[in-house]
């Protein structure tokens, strides 16, 4: 069976921090309780929580699982605002989830597409309104043309954005652009196939 504790949350990135927090406490019910709280952007996520008597997934933000003594899961759906009341001073301590966006190129070079070009905007937002506010950047490419020139693709295209968040005023010790070329497709195809899901960057705001 896995181990008990009185509770956690799932959003994975925080779970350490909690467990840490909740491993205190002594005079719990002898049940785990595990809720999926919801990520930004509306990004589904999902959770099982598995013991030797059965298992259950959470999908859904706010669902919960809880574990009996006898190892039975049983999942309900709680309410956000008791789930605020009850831990809320705990999630303030948790870092912030890092939020991820993906722009597209034209195809062979580093202009936007045009939809891509209209989200720079909101992810300059999203930074600035961090602690912190780091970008990274990775560029990809498909997998049209040699691995070398692609490498090189991905790597400009990366720095052609980090160029247009430097224009835009942001910092520049706080973004940092590699290149991955055609090393991690979005979608897998054979070589010297032109994907444009492919001819992207990647960029965490953390």
């Amino acid at each position: 069976m896995m181990a008990l504790s009185c509770f956690s949350l799932s959003r994975w990135w925080s779970m350490g921090a909690l467990m840490g927090a909740l491993g205190a406490l002594s005079a719990c019910a002898p049940t785990t309780r595990v809720i999926l709280l919801p990520e930004p952007q509306g990004v589904a996520t999902a959770v099982e929580v598995k013991t030797a008597a059965g298992s259950q997934t959470l999908t859904k933000p706010y669902q919960s699982a809880e574990v009996r003594k006898d190892g039975q899961v049983r999942v309900v759906q709680v309410d956000p605002l008791r789930v605020m009341e009850r831990y809320g001073a705990m999630l303030a301590e948790a870092p912030d989830v890092e939020e991820r966006f993906l722009l597209y190129f034209e195809t062979g070079g580093t202009l936007l597409t045009a939809q891509s070009q209209a989200t720079v905007p909101t992810i300059l937002e999203r930074a600035r309104a961090r602690k912190g506010g780091e970008i990274l950047v990775i560029g990809h490419t498909d997998r049209a043309g040699s691995l070398e020139d692609n490498d090189g693709l991905s790597a400009r295209r990366a720095q052609a954005i980090r160029d247009l968040l430097l224009a835009q005023g942001f910092d520049a010790e706080r973004i940092e652009a590699i290149g991955r070329g055609e090393r991690a497709p979005l979608v897998p195809t054979d070589d010297d196939i032109a994907e444009p899901r492919n001819r992207r960057v990647e960029i965490l705001v953390r």
